[in-house]
């Protein structure tokens, strides 16, 4: 018989847990979005925010997601899961699931397919009428990404440091 605790996290909990805290790396103003890539058998193999490449300050670089030419953010920024792919340094990702804070644009959904991520985990869908969005889940569903919207418990969770 055992006395084990039974109010402990799901793996889903844990893994969007992590997207979510890695989500708070992110110096971007407007929104910060995090990416946590685990494997087959719930090992984190990776995790990203969406920023700056390396190199490039962020004091340095603008942050404004209005201004047009070379001031707009987009044209430096890397979103979450593009990192959390690049910072992976053990090889293949095939079969991986990555957790989102946000469903993923069209060139994230491309980087996924391409690396061999299989599953899709996502919070957030809150730009599920953009075009970049729509082309992205076209693409995932072809390619045979299983795409999950993240289900929350309802369970709060406090970092007390």
């Amino acid at each position: 018989m055992s006395d084990k605790r039974k109010d402990y996290i799901s793996w889903d909990e844990y893994f969007m847990g992590v997207a979510i805290l890695a989500s708070m790396r992110s110096k971007d103003p407007n929104t910060q979005v995090g990416a946590c890539i685990v494997s087959q058998d719930n090992k984190i193999l990776s995790m990203g925010y969406n920023g700056f490449p390396i190199g490039c300050s962020d004091d340095e670089f603008p942050w404004s997601r209005e201004a047009e030419g070379l001031d707009s953010k987009y044209l430096y920024t890397t979103h979450s899961e593009l990192n959390a792919i690049l910072n992976y340094r053990g090889g293949s990702l095939e079969g991986a699931t990555i957790y989102v804070t946000l469903f993923p644009c069209n060139e994230c959904a491309k980087a996924i397919i391409q690396s061999g991520i299989k599953k899709l985990v996502y919070a957030s869908d809150k730009y599920a009428t953009a075009v970049n969005v729509l082309a992205s889940k076209r693409m995932l569903k072809t390619a045979g990404v299983e795409l999950i919207s993240y289900q929350p418990s309802g369970r709060t969770i406090t970092l007390n440091v």
